[in-house]
């Protein structure tokens, strides 16, 4: 997975990215947004791509980013920043009984970006991802960071992006150009309006 935002920085898919980490400072302008889902209906992998160049460009612009791997089923993070996974997020949530502690958090070649990895694979991801202790971490990662952002699987494959999406500030949809088909577009949109979720936009992957 190409981090095309550090490895060709003056390139055109580079400056859309920054476009993009533009269009979502304005869309705060309307409302305050610490915590944003990117999700895509198709493939977890398009989202963590988008996810990832998306935190490089706004730690470059000096924004506290965190991106969390919360795909706990085929997690991609890890590999885009190239860092072990050997603990992350579902180690932190399922940790001891007097609640969670500090997030295993690890950083990345820039100053202002943190990753927190999926970790250990948990039996259930569902029952981790719904549970209380996400909602607790959430709110933790807000505050110590300007935006968290969150990748997730697949919206309609499983209920974890949809959970997800119903507890963040905002959702960024991930369409693939000649791929996504109508119909899957059309079920991530109906997911996400049921769980109530603020859409901010979506981006167009492979677009001429």
């Amino acid at each position: 997975m190409n981090l095309i935002t550090l490895t060709e920085p003056k390139s055109p898919a580079a400056e859309a990215y920054r476009t993009l980490r533009t269009n979502l400072h304005f869309a705060m302008l309307d409302a305050p947004m610490r915590t944003l889902l990117v999700a895509s209906p198709d493939s977890g992998r398009n989202a963590a791509k988008v996810l990832a160049n998306l935190g490089v460009t706004l730690a470059q612009a000096g924004k506290r980013t965190i991106a969390v791997d919360a795909d706990l089923r085929e997690p991609a993070l890890h590999i885009a920043f190239s860092v072990p996974n050997a603990t992350g997020l579902a180690d932190w949530l399922a940790g001891g009984a007097n609640g969670l502690g500090e997030p295993p958090l690890r950083s990345t070649s820039l100053p202002n970006l943190s990753l927190l990895t999926s970790g250990t694979p948990p039996a259930i991801p569902a029952d981790l991802i719904s549970s209380d202790r996400m909602t607790y971490a959430i709110e933790r990662l807000a505050s110590m960071a300007d935006l968290v952002l969150f990748n997730a699987p697949p919206l309609g494959w499983v209920s974890d992006a949809a959970v997800l999406a119903s507890r963040v500030d905002g959702v960024l949809l991930v369409i693939e150009a000649g791929k996504t088909r109508l119909d899957r577009a059309q079920q991530a949109k109906d997911i996400l309006a049921r769980a109530h979720a603020r859409v901010i936009g979506a981006v167009m992957l492979g677009a001429k």
